[in-house]
């Protein structure tokens, strides 16, 4: 099922989403609503927090469209290493629709979580997938890629999306 994704402003996305303690089916079925709502938008990443759900889930698939999907259910994630080399990336996010800016974050990071099947995982993330990962991450502990960017140019973004938000609503 496709969900709606929060825009910014929203309270919601500022909100740091807990730990899941229990893996259940509904969280499963809310993991593939994610990627089915991912896919969709498209996009590369979506957070739980981004469908108003405060639970540490993202879902991710950085493969290129001409190469097989290859989807991440990542629960509880954790970066337990991160690179000294840095990366600079232009970002967007489907809760701040058509804006793009530079980011600069670790250029390699390695990330511990929980599958969809409850199997502790590790690996290695570099390029494209390190800068996804550390976006979604982002989303579950409440910040933004904007929040990365100056005060004037975060609030020029943020009224764009209010404006947004008005001409959706009406």
């Amino acid at each position: 099922m496709i969900r709606p994704i929060l825009i910014h402003p929203d309270p919601r996305l500022k909100k740091v989403a807990p730990p899941v303690a229990d893996l259940t089916d509904g969280l499963r079925a809310l993991a593939d609503d994610m990627l089915e709502t991912m896919y969709e938008a498209p996009g590369i990443g979506l957070a739980a927090p981004q469908i108003g759900q405060g639970v540490r889930l993202f879902v991710m698939d950085c493969a290129d469209k001409e190469e097989a999907p290859a989807p991440f259910v990542m629960f509880n994630p954790e970066i337990t290493a991160r690179s000294d080399d840095q990366s600079v990336y232009e970002e967007g996010c489907l809760s701040i629709p058509e804006i793009y800016a530079e980011v600069t974050r670790p250029a390699e990071v390695t990330l511990a979580w929980i599958d969809r099947d409850g199997n502790p995982q590790s690996r290695d993330f570099a390029g494209l997938e390190a800068t996804c990962v550390q976006h979604e991450l982002d989303h579950l502990d409440g910040k933004l890629f904007i929040d990365y960017l100056g005060s004037v140019k975060r609030q020029m973004i943020t009224n764009k999306m209010k404006k947004l938000k008005k001409a959706r609503a009406s």
